[in-house]
């Protein structure tokens, strides 16, 4: 962690009047934008940061309404969010990135991609939102922990999503709680929840995508099943997957080493 701080760098900037705050590291010409997902933080890509940025700029933004960043009274559906993404490669002058993004990072990420996809160099999605037709315990557990946040609604979120029967790490806990007792915190996260529900699904949009892409997937995923991955797959033109066995919904946390191995491998061409 002590390496990771003296790496990466906290910055901000306004979209609209609204603060955002981002991380960046790395200083190379190439560039890895990476999205995290519902009702998490930049922070949630520490892990990962390093192994990209010893080869690529990496920029992990706080999602606005998110994070550090601000969270004001909007409708936070799928087309705010893309909006947002446009917005914030303008405004931090980001041009042909490559794109990573996590659950509703992933959803944003193919959003944007299925109309802008001559703008981004490549893309991953990681176990994306947007396909499922109905709700998982895990996520309702979630849900339930972003409403009443406290240890145990917390940590048995968490616990669930990771599926590995594995201790989840303290700050893992404290941090989720902290951000969703900030102010319009728990506004955001059900605005955004009532957004994705009342969205046309995503899969009608993969289509459109012609950027390289490729589908990482824990295979014990429980807010996200694997199996959702097949509609992925079968609509995206240029498509490639690989399965991270025994990892739940973030294979970033709990392999990092292996998910930025793979990650690389796609995006250098190898």
């Amino acid at each position: 962690m002590i390496i990771v701080a003296k790496i990466v760098e906290e910055k901000f900037l306004k979209i609209d009047g609204h603060k955002i705050r981002y991380l960046e590291s790395g200083n190379s010409k190439n560039i890895i934008v990476l999205l995290h997902g519902l009702g998490a933080s930049a922070e949630r890509w520490l892990s990962v940061i390093p192994l990209f940025s010893k080869n690529y700029r990496v920029i992990v933004p706080d999602l606005i309404g998110f994070g550090l960043s601000d969270k004001p009274h909007l409708d936070y559906t799928p087309e705010f969010f893309s909006d947002f993404l446009e917005k914030f490669f303008a405004q931090s002058g980001i041009v042909r990135p490559n794109l990573i993004g996590s659950s509703l990072g992933g959803q944003i990420a193919a959003n944007y991609t299925s109309s802008h996809s001559e703008e981004i160099e490549k893309l991953i999605l990681v176990s994306p939102a947007g396909a499922m037709t109905q709700s998982t315990p895990a996520l309702d557990a979630y849900v339930m922990a972003a409403l009443y946040p406290s240890e145990q609604t917390a940590k048995n979120a968490f616990e669930l999503m990771e599926g590995s029967g594995e201790e989840i790490p303290q700050e893992i806990v404290t941090g989720f709680i902290e951000r969703m007792q900030l102010p319009n915190a728990k506004l955001a996260f059900m605005s955004t929840v009532l957004g994705l529900k009342n969205s046309e699904l995503i899969t009608t949009k993969l289509g459109s995508i012609t950027t390289p892409t490729l589908i990482i997937w824990g295979s014990d995923d429980p807010v996200i099943p694997i199996g959702y991955s097949d509609s992925f797959i079968s609509s995206i033109q240029d498509c490639r997957f690989f399965r991270m066995d025994g990892c739940g919904h973030t294979p970033y946390v709990q392999d990092p080493h292996t998910f930025a191995s793979k990650s690389l491998e796609f995006l250098n061409g190898v």
